[in-house]
């Protein structure tokens, strides 16, 4: 399969779960664990696009022209953005513990997934630091994953 669709399925399967968590009203909630974390993910979704620029903005998963950001948020997590999308999908089944919440979330996280494996194909091939910078900073989850 061409990267390129596989990259824009990964993104449509993430939509396709966010808009069954908006329809269903299981984004927000008042849960204060869950405001928090979501909270937290909106901070570091906009530290992450501002430390980034304009140039995140794709709907697939490729390089864009510049140099490698490893910067901010960056420096703790090589994919900030797909990151937050993932924390603040997983904080709304705090709130509402269900099988479609979490199933939401899962099909969210599996899709941004996808793209991150396909973008660092890219990143790998552009970048002859990217394989250092991958050693040491982790995917999602500081320090861990």
């Amino acid at each position: 399969m061409n990267l390129k669709i596989a990259s824009i399925i990964g993104f449509g399967l993430a939509v396709l779960g966010l808009i069954f968590l908006l329809e269903k009203n299981y984004i927000l909630s008042k849960n204060p664990i869950t405001i928090i974390i979501q909270l937290c993910s909106l901070t570091l979704m906009i530290w992450s696009r501002l430390v980034f620029g304009i140039r995140s903005f794709h709907a697939t998963a490729n390089t864009t022209k510049g140099k490698l950001i490893t910067t901010g948020p960056y420096r703790l997590l090589r994919h900030p953005i797909y990151a937050a999308v993932i924390y603040f999908s997983w904080a709304s089944i705090i709130a509402f513990p269900l099988v479609e919440t979490i199933a939401a979330a899962c099909l969210i996280s599996g899709g941004l997934f996808v793209r991150m494996l396909l973008e660092e194909k890219s990143l790998m091939a552009t970048y002859d630091d990217y394989a250092a910078y991958s050693q040491h900073t982790k995917r999602i989850i500081p320090f861990i994953f």
